[in-house]
């Protein structure tokens, strides 16, 4: 039976809108508890194959950020803010009039658009450090030989990725923004979860599986041809890193019981409204002393907003199905994620297939 999507919201436009303080803005450290066991295995056995295989692409598969990227290739921030196909540039679809954009000049306009790319780059700098630090913790905490291995080479993936995104957002944007709220708490509760499994469902599928959508689509769309290499390299791990949690918790919620299962449906459920409410540009607002409530009001509100924040679920809901979290128990997550108005990407390609798919059109190419 059909669910009829709902008009849901992870807060009040008001809270929406709250961005980090001044003194945060001014840390340059930000403490997050964790606890947990660190766990050593004396069984050295290489029992799982196919975590086998993706370790081995991952060893032969490491790029550098120095001498792989041409970073010769000049960007023009302002001009790129101009192409209507760019798609960081996330204000350009919307109508302005009786908006406080309306009184914008064109020049002030499109350096809107251009503080908007910065801000896209800066939260996947942002999440990619997250990253860093939840694939660290999986190494010390995952059970097995096999996924310590495979995660060790996804801490110096995400290094990598934190250090790429730092060095165009400086020397080619020549500007960065702070986390954002919503990002900066999805990545605290991540991070503080003292269960190795919550910390791959959080990171691993949640977080990157909406950051894979935002890089395809970049990628298909971008008009920089530094940022599309770069985003290439990037996509390429973040498929095995996604692959490598579908494959990892596959086996872990085999044996769950019917409570794991409704409190993990729950967390993704609530990731999820956290995830797509991010995306409303606040510290761009703020930064360009626009009134920033009535600026996220305006992009919640815009359809081809909406529409754009429900296409970065177009690799989660797959890869949620895939699991068995959508339909399990009750089929609770099914109820929810229809009221968010996903589900008409629970069959697209999972992320696993995806990544096999990639390395064939990779091997063709080559």
């Amino acid at each position: 039976m059909a669910v009829e999507e709902q008009e849901i919201r992870s807060g009040t436009v008001e809270e929406l809108a709250e961005t980090v303080s001044d003194a945060e803005k001014r840390e340059a450290v930000h403490a997050v508890r964790s606890a947990g066991d660190a766990l050593f295995t004396w069984d050295y056995g290489r029992s799982r194959d196919a975590l086998s295989k993706l370790y081995e692409k991952a060893k032969t598969s490491m790029w550098n950020v120095s001498a792989d990227i041409d970073w010769d290739i000049d960007v023009d921030p302002w001009k790129i803010a101009r192409d209507p196909n760019n798609p960081l540039n996330t204000t350009m679809a919307l109508d302005r009039a009786g908006t406080p954009f309306e009184k914008l000049s064109e020049d002030e306009w499109f350096d809107l658009g251009a503080a908007q790319q910065a801000w896209v780059l800066s939260q996947f700098m942002h999440g990619e450090q997250g990253a860093l630090i939840c694939t660290a913790k999986i190494v010390e905490q995952v059970p097995w030989i096999d996924a310590k291995y495979y995660a060790a080479t996804q801490v110096m993936d995400e290094a990598r990725h934190v250090e790429v995104y730092s060095k165009y957002l400086s020397e080619k944007l020549a500007h960065e923004f702070p986390i954002n709220v919503h990002l900066r708490a999805l990545l605290d509760d991540v991070v503080s979860d003292s269960r190795w499994d919550m910390t791959y469902l959080g990171m691993q599928i949640m977080i990157e599986g909406l950051a894979l959508a935002a890089f395809g689509f970049q990628y298909q769309t971008s008009p920089d041809p530094l940022l599309k290499q770069i985003t290439r390299y990037v996509m390429a791990d973040e498929a095995r890193h996604v692959a490598f949690g579908v494959m990892s918790l596959k086996e872990a919620y085999q044996d769950l019981d019917a409570a794991g299962v409704r409190e993990r449906q729950e967390f993704c459920y609530e990731a999820a409204v956290k995830m797509r409410d991010r995306f409303l540009g606040q510290e761009v607002w703020e930064w360009a002393g626009l009134p920033v409530q009535e600026c996220t009001r305006v992009m919640l509100d815009a359809p081809m907003q909406r529409e754009f924040r429900k296409m970065l679920f177009s690799k989660i809901v797959p890869n949620l199905k895939k699991l068995g979290l959508l339909d399990a128990g009750d089929g609770w997550l099914r109820q929810k994620f229809g009221e968010l108005g996903v589900l008409e990407y629970e069959d697209w390609e999972d992320t696993g297939a995806e990544y096999e798919r990639m390395q064939l059109e990779q091997q063709a190419a080559g």
